[in-house]
């Protein structure tokens, strides 16, 4: 990926909270580099998601409604240990 496209990739890991920002950004720095492109895509649709929809699954207060996202979502959660 070349310079570019990293950085808006990681504008759009910015959202409405700090916590979001954090969390996703963080998938975006230690994972996506050696993600698959299915899985890299997965993480680009993901972040075309609500906030309150990335809060909840990421909070898992509900899961993902798909298992991809999920994956992602179970990464992040584990390295952040929530």
């Amino acid at each position: 990926m070349n310079e570019a496209a990293r950085k808006r990739l990681a504008w759009r890991c910015r959202r409405g909270t700090r916590e979001l920002d954090i969390l996703l950004g963080s998938w975006l720095r230690e994972d996506y580099a050696d993600a698959g492109e299915t899985e890299r895509t997965a993480f680009e649709s993901l972040l075309e998601q609500q906030d309150p929809d990335l809060s909840d699954w990421l909070m898992a207060r509900m899961p993902a409604p798909r298992a991809d996202w999920q994956a992602i979502i179970d990464a992040i959660r584990t390295r952040h240990q929530l």
